[in-house]
């Protein structure tokens, strides 16, 4: 919101400077974001009127002028404008003018003597740029101070104001608020109804009544649309931002901005019929004023007549019925309409009005008659006309309930004493009706302030008439105690050390993904879509954070790295069952050569177990694996990660769908965990440290090639074989001398008591327990 200093003291003018006022502003919550003059700083410039110009003998572009500047003396300057001309008023910078990087001093022009220089508004630093002098009116003063006569004394805020401070979008609705910051008297001019000179009106029918509450407009005859719009209009409008267009369109401007009430003119002799506000009809369209045709959706509100739409309300009159210099009769629309009608209806359409600005935050609804009447006036004063009888159509407005503030909770949140005489004296000057209960304050806000419906509300007022500044900052004084950590809980610092010392390093994705490549590569058929997404390829939330991870190594291999190394902490999302699920995720990527180039060691391509080792680590060799397929694996090397009988992650090679969608010339790894279990663990325990020396027996067995070998191992754990430390396999062989499809496992054996050494006989028992065990359960032969 822009606006000029000088307007604003018109209705209140407290006793500070422009920068005090700014600071005040900012301090109430108004935050000023911008102040600045409205002329650079310039020194001797008076009103002239130039009396005779002659051509320069020496220049043809040139020309002597006589100009009167009220001195009692006439000066003789020479011109060069080509506007120059006897009768003409300008601004007539005098001998020692300062005026914006340069000053004027008496000199010769082609032999000629110049007393001064008449101006243009680029030398007055007004413009940027300019055709001619300055062509003042002709009732000017001849001789008065240039910066008197165009008020540039004037200095230009511009607020920055919240959504909920919408009354502050009018120089009315500020002036309430500076009157009641700074104590200074508000004086608000007196609107009255105007005198009804004729009898002729418009009907007016509200079908959408949950939409527009209150329609009222009035016929305004013999009107002379191609009157001009006085100068003092024009600088007031000029100062808020608003261009002139015509005269009665810049009057409901110049309504708009004083008051915060949009209005409308249409050409009355265009109307066809009376007056209905609807919602749009199927397939119905309309040429808004800048002439783009627009499609209307079902939601959308219209102002029609018996033609159609004729304009779309609060945000856009239609073409057809524009007002123009031809204009006899206009019939003047003010209305309320719900903020919920408006919203988002205009971006929709690709446009920004300061109409729609103003009723999707929400106007005064009680302010609609008044703005009428004002324009009314403004309307017969400027371009004169009979005004007919206000046709008035009010629905059921909001209603404006009572708040109540607590004195105790007020003065428990602001952390001050202030007394109840002057929290009274505070809804006063903020203009709120107030009842004091005992300690209660019942508060009715005006019509205007609808942001206030809570008691926090108040309390807010009451700090920012206060003042920020005037409540202390008193630091909180509270015990610090060191919370328990528990030796069962890890932290996820500890996942990233084991990655990192991996050769794997950390990224940082976004958790948004494409909708295609979520259902496609990670087989998610409900993924959750965002209201809202930043970008087409981020419209839903990730499931895996294998998308980022491939995203990245693409990246990666674009810049000439050949080997990449991977990993992610980050969170999930899923939807199981209507519920939203978030999981946190240690994922990773191991693209390239299993190690290093190096002179000692030959390069080998990277494969399922160099991936595995990282995973065995991260679950603290307590995961166990069960082959299984994921459509973003190989179906043959991949498997799912078990905890306790629980899955908690894949581990595999990226599919060769997947390789070739992503133009990797390499195998690419993957693996995801849940984090969260993997920072879950037992307590360790102590273990008595043997002090006999261990028994180490081999064990070669044929099985079935279907045979896992990790089945084989756990049948001979289970077990329970007290002196059996551990059982690992060291050979896998199948050819010569081992039938087909059989394959020959041999395993290392290691045995230990705490209390003795063994002999042959207990190991040779144990080892017989052994071969019976996976006999037994897998048809295991000894070989």
């Amino acid at each position: 919101m822009q606006f000029s200093e000088q307007w604003l003291r018109q209705f209140v003018n407290p006793a500070m400077d422009s920068d005090a006022l700014g600071h005040a502003l900012t301090m109430a919550g108004l935050e000023v974001e911008e102040q600045k003059s409205v002329a650079a700083v310039f020194t001797g410039v008076v009103i002239g009127q130039i009396l005779s110009a002659e051509k320069h003998p020496d220049a043809d572009r040139l020309q002597i002028c006589r100009v009167d500047v009220g001195s009692g003396e006439l000066l003789q300057i020479v011109c060069g404008a080509s506007n120059a001309r006897a009768g003409l008023k300008a601004p007539c910078a005098l001998v020692g003018a300062a005026l914006p990087g340069f000053n004027i001093k008496q000199a010769k022009v082609r032999g000629v003597e110049s007393f001064g220089m008449m101006c243009s508004s680029k030398e007055l630093g007004l413009t940027e740029e300019s055709t001619g002098l300055l062509e003042l009116p002709a009732d000017a003063q001849v001789g008065m101070d240039i910066r008197q006569f165009l008020a540039l004394d004037d200095q230009l805020f511009t607020l920055k104001l919240t959504p909920n401070r919408s009354d502050c979008l009018s120089i009315i609705g500020i002036a309430r608020d500076v009157a009641a910051i700074t104590g200074a008297a508000l004086s608000l001019p007196a609107i009255n109804p105007v005198a009804v000179t004729s009898t002729n009106k418009k009907s007016i029918a509200i079908e959408q009544t949950s939409d527009c509450l209150r329609y009222a407009g009035r016929l305004i005859e013999g009107v002379n649309a191609s009157a001009q719009t006085p100068d003092w209009m024009l600088r007031r409008l000029e100062r808020s931002g608003i261009r002139s267009i015509s005269t009665i369109v810049d009057i409901t401007n110049y309504v708009l901005l004083e008051l915060g009430q949009p209005l409308h003119a249409f050409d009355a002799a265009k109307l066809q019929g009376d007056i209905r506000v609807r919602a749009t009809k199927p397939a119905e369209s309309i040429v808004l004023l800048n002439q783009q045709e627009v499609k209307l959706d079902a939601d959308m509100l219209v102002i029609a007549d018996d033609s159609g739409a004729i304009a779309l309300a609060g945000i856009m009159g239609g073409a057809f019925t524009a007002v123009s210099d031809a204009t006899q009769s206009i019939f003047l629309e003010s209305a309320f309409f719900t903020p919920d009608a408006i919203a988002g209806k205009a971006r929709r359409l690709g446009l920004s009005t300061d109409s729609s600005y103003r009723f999707e935050r929400g106007v005064d609804y009680g302010n609609t008659l008044q703005a009428l009447e004002y324009a009314t006036q403004l309307v017969q004063q400027l371009c004169g006309g009979q005004a007919g009888p206000v046709s008035e159509v009010t629905g059921a407005l909001p209603v404006r309930k009572a708040v109540t503030l607590r004195h105790s909770k007020l003065q428990s949140i602001l952390g001050i004493a202030i007394s109840e005489s002057q929290v009274a004296q505070y809804f006063s000057q903020l203009g709120f009706f107030c009842e004091n209960k005992a300690g209660n304050f019942v508060v009715t806000p005006p019509s205007y302030r609808f942001d206030i419906s809570i008691e926090e509300d108040l309390v807010e007022e009451i700090a920012r008439l206060h003042g920020y500044d005037h409540i202390p900052a008193i630091a909180p004084e509270a015990a610090l105690t060191m919370l328990s950590a528990s030796e069962n809980q890890l932290k996820p610092a500890w996942l990233r050390h084991i990655a990192v010392a991996h050769g794997y390093q950390e990224i940082v994705n976004y958790s948004f993904v494409e909708e295609q490549t979520e259902r496609e590569i990670l087989g998610n058929t409900k993924p959750i879509k965002l209201k809202n997404p930043i970008a087409s390829n981020m419209s839903v939330m990730r499931s895996s954070l294998w998308v980022g991870l491939l995203d990245t190594l693409v990246y990666n291999l674009n810049r000439k790295q050949a080997r990449v190394r991977l990993f992610e902490i980050g969170s999930a999302y899923t939807l199981d069952a209507d519920a939203y699920q978030e999981k946190m995720l240690i994922s990773g990527l191991a693209y390239g050569a299993a190690s290093p180039e190096q002179w000692a060691e030959p390069t080998r391509e990277l494969d399922f177990f160099d991936i595995k080792t990282v995973t065995d680590v991260l679950g603290g060799l307590r995961v166990e694996y069960k082959a299984a397929q994921h459509p973003a694996l190989h179906p043959g090397q991949s498997a799912q990660i078990m905890l306790n009988n629980k899955a908690i992650g894949w581990l595999g090679k990226l599919h060769p769908k997947w390789q070739q969608h992503y133009q990797l010339p390499l195998a690419t790894f993957v693996f995801e965990l849940d984090a969260t279990a993997l920072l879950s663990r037992q307590l360790q325990t102590f273990t008595e440290v043997a002090k006999f020396p261990p028994i180490r027996r081999d064990l070669a067995v044929i099985v079935d090639e279907n045979i896992e070998v990790k089945a084989v191992i756990d049948t001979m754990l289970s077990a329970h074989i007290p002196v059996v430390n551990d059982v690992r396999l060291f050979d896998v062989y199948r050819g010569k001398g081992i039938a087909e499809n059989k394959k020959s496992l041999a395993f290392l054996v290691l045995m230990q008591d705490t209390q003795k050494t063994l002999t042959d006989v207990e190991a040779d028992e144990a080892m017989s327990k052994l071969l019976d065990s996976i006999k037994k359960n897998h048809g295991a032969e000894l070989r």
